[in-house]
């Protein structure tokens, strides 16, 4: 099919017709600055409006169904919580983003929009790249000028549609009235790329996956919508090569910039320039992906109206659920249509604290809590405990560069005590090599020593914190660190000197968890991704086994050569060397 006869194939598309009680569009064309046309769905009801809309933007492809995109995921949120389901006849449910049929009818049109490249949208597909973020901006402005608008656009989804909000909001289109950002993370290389300057493999992994699975151009070699029985990624069939052109090599464009720039900086928040209301949600057992960010864009964003909210449970759940739904409503309901329902008096901080076998529900007033008892625990390499005093002695404990490391036990706890909070560790560090790359674990024992995992927001058998650091990328930025957050540029590499001891301090992503009695926590340093000992999982729409850490691994060998990074690495403990775990106690009793 010529370039003219797609074109009119998708004019043709271009349609308006009333279905399940709503006014729906499909292919709502959206003309760009450089003439490409993007595509868009919108939901609104039959009245005349005006309305205030919820838009998401991203690579998923609007015609594709959750149930048929990612089936797993599906059946296991519609089993575990069966209200998804109800009064919505499911045939509009995509991945990640609302339901229309459960917010139309509240007075909102949901628009969606087929990212560049991606769906039935053409052009280059370069995920989170600057012209992306300008494409949204113009997504948003063209949403607020249409004749059933309110002029108020409000942005919503999770992940990858939360992602792009930190970075389009940072552009501050004129009619963005408020943001929820779901499970989002918020800096491109520390919270994605490359965790403490350590190559993560996510990304080239979920982009042959999800996204190029989806591509604009695949026309007949890809899905047909469930609903329209329209070609998901367009009406033309491109060749491989053809399709190859017309994306970028996500995986090795991140893989071949191993320190922050201005790629790096170009797909990240802003956070100076983010001033509109805020909802951010983030997920205890996101290690790896979002909760970092989630958090950051809570303290950091220049926003005087923002909110955060820590869940658990997987990472689509709770996003769906009544709970999420009411919670996103409320925010809504309060920033695009100006109703008086308490969300101004909302407590900024709603936690789900998490227990062995549930989460407990909290207000507060800001993070970290101001009522943090902060607990320093030492490291004694001796025999591998953490304790409150310094050992006076000192101590070394080595292991293999790539081996399973050591675990530091901490005291039983003799009453119950809660966690929640940042972490840190300070590690006193030597190689054998010109390099080492720490991970580090904190996890629950069992008063008979069984290890406790968790559900994360993929992998069932998530640990409770996790943090890594590569050695040479130990240089901290003052400015932005904090006793409780070092924050390190990744701005240059810095060589061991094979014996000399060096002073490493590691980030460490926040948690929540109440230790009962007699249980005990413990501090792993590892030289590789952890792995849990217990059965493994899979999901339909993540390429490798579940063995703990979910998709988030740092096993390419191009990253870590064993020359380098598979060396004898020694930790040192004592006066001259004060290893140690910062926790964040919470009193039982607010003082």
């Amino acid at each position: 099919m010529s370039a003219v006869d797609e074109s009119v194939a998708v004019q043709d598309a271009h349609r308006i017709e009333r279905r399940d009680g709503m006014l729906v569009e499909w292919d709502a064309p959206i003309v760009m600055d450089d003439g490409v046309v993007l595509r868009a769905d919108v939901f609104r009801s039959v009245g005349s409006g005006p309305f205030p809309v919820i838009m998401s933007y991203g690579p998923y492809a609007k015609g594709l169904s959750f149930q048929e995109g990612y089936p797993s995921a599906w059946q296991q949120m519609i089993a575990a919580f069966p209200e998804v389901a109800r009064g919505s006849s499911g045939r509009y449910q995509n991945w990640e983003v609302i339901d229309p049929e459960p917010w139309v009818p509240d007075g909102y049109a949901c628009v969606r929009v087929d990212g560049r490249g991606a769906g039935r949208s053409p052009g280059r597909l370069e995920p989170w790249s600057p012209r992306e973020s300008r494409d949204f901006y113009a997504c948003i402005e063209w949403a607020a000028a249409q004749s059933w608008s309110s002029g108020k656009v409000g942005l919503n989804g999770i992940s990858y549609y939360g992602m792009n909000q930190w970075q389009v909001a940072s552009l501050r289109p004129p009619h963005l009235a408020a943001i929820c950002v779901w499970e989002g993370a918020a800096d491109f290389y520390r919270d994605v790329s490359h965790h403490g300057g350590i190559y993560c493999t996510f990304l080239a992994n979920w982009y042959r996956q999800q996204v190029t699975s989806v591509q604009h151009g695949l026309g007949h070699r890809g899905p047909r919508s469930a609903v329209t029985g329209e070609l998901v990624c367009g009406p033309e069939t491109l060749d491989s090569e053809e399709l190859a052109a017309l994306c970028c090599d996500l995986g090795e464009d991140v893989r071949s910039l191993p320190l922050w720039d201005e790629f790096y900086r170009q797909r990240s928040a802003q956070w100076e320039r983010i001033n509109v209301p805020l909802l951010t949600a983030a997920n205890w057992g996101g290690n790896g992906l979002h909760l970092r960010g989630n958090v950051n864009g809570f303290v950091r964003a220049a926003s005087s109206q923002k909110w955060l909210e820590i869940h658990g449970r997987e990472h689509w759940t709770e996003f769906y659920t009544d709970y999420g739904v009411g919670l996103q409503k409320r925010f809504f309901d309060h920033f695009l249509k100006g109703e008086a329902n308490g969300w101004d008096t909302e407590p900024p901080v709603r936690l789900w604290v998490r227990h062995l076998d549930r989460f407990e529900p909290r207000s507060e007033r800001e993070w970290p809590l101001a009522r943090t008892e902060w607990r320093t625990l030492f490291l004694d390499c001796d025999d591998l405990t953490l304790r409150p005093e310094q050992p006076q002695a000192k101590s070394a404990h080595s292991y293999a560069g790539f081996s399973d490391g050591v675990t530091f036990l901490l005291p039983v706890e003799a009453e119950d005590v809660e966690i929640t909070g940042p972490l840190a560790a300070k590690l006193f560090v030597s190689s054998e090599t010109v390099d080492a790359d720490l991970f580090l674990i904190i996890r629950l024992f069992s008063p008979d020593l069984r290890e406790v995992v968790f559900q994360g927001a993929l992998d069932p058998h998530t640990p409770i914190a996790q943090g890594w650091l590569r050695a040479s990328h130990r240089k901290l930025d003052p400015k932005q660190s904090s006793f409780y957050q070092p924050y390190h540029p990744h701005d240059e590499i810095q060589p061991l000197e094979p014996g000399l001891i060096y002073e490493l301090d590691v980030e460490i992503w926040p948690t929540s968890i109440a230790v009962p009695a007699g249980y005990r926590l413990a501090l792993t340093v590892r030289g590789k991704d952890y792995e849990y000992a217990g059965p493994t999982a899979r999901l339909s729409n993540i390429r490798n086994e579940m063995r703990g850490c979910g998709p988030f691994l740092h096993d390419d060998p191009r990253d870590r050569p064993p020359s380098v990074f598979g060396g004898k690495v020694t930790l040192h403990a004592g006066p001259a060397h004060p290893s140690h775990l910062l926790l964040p106690i919470v009193p039982s009793q607010r003082t």
